[in-house]
């Protein structure tokens, strides 16, 4: 079966062959995908190269940080993608996000304030975790609505950080 993946405004279609290979828009990849404990840690080999990364769900998309950088993404399958087109619908951006914590760590710095309007991409917490300071942006435009962190912070996996409507 065919997924669509949407990453930053851009369709991947991916297609999973076996345990071991994928395509990704044509391109066959070999690859081997496998839990680390049981956090959200995964080890991940593309075609020979070795990557870590947290995967978790939320609400409407999957956090994934990948190379100290964080990505939303929406997975649907061909199934799914055809009902939503025949229906015609859209779906509507949520009226508040809510920022969690991709893995456990050290909140860094807050570069922004309650209250502060951000665009998509702005940086909205740093959070460290192991040995790696991670840049967490917002998914899209809005005003930042409520802080419950602050520099120094220890946060667990999936704990809210703040949200912006």
């Amino acid at each position: 079966m065919k997924y669509i993946t949407t990453i930053n405004e851009q369709e991947y279609e991916v297609e999973i062959l076996d345990e071991k290979h994928v395509t990704v828009n044509g391109r066959c990849f070999a690859v081997d995908f496998h839990s680390l404990s049981d956090q959200p840690v995964y080890s991940l080999l593309i075609d020979g190269k070795s990557y870590e990364a947290y995967v978790y769900p939320a609400d409407e998309f999957w956090q994934v940080l990948l190379v100290g950088r964080q990505f939303q993404a929406t997975v649907e399958d061909e199934r799914e993608r055809r009902l939503k087109m025949q229906a015609g619908s859209n779906v509507a951006e949520r009226a508040e996000f809510l920022m969690k914590a991709p893995m456990p760590g050290l909140v860094v710095s807050v570069p922004v304030q309650e209250g502060q309007a951000v665009e998509k991409g702005d940086i909205l917490i740093v959070l460290e975790s192991m040995k790696m300071q991670n840049e967490l942006k917002s998914p899209r435009p809005g005003s930042v609505s409520r802080l419950r962190v602050k520099p120094g912070d220890s946060v667990e996996l999936r704990q809210i950080m703040l949200s912006v409507s």
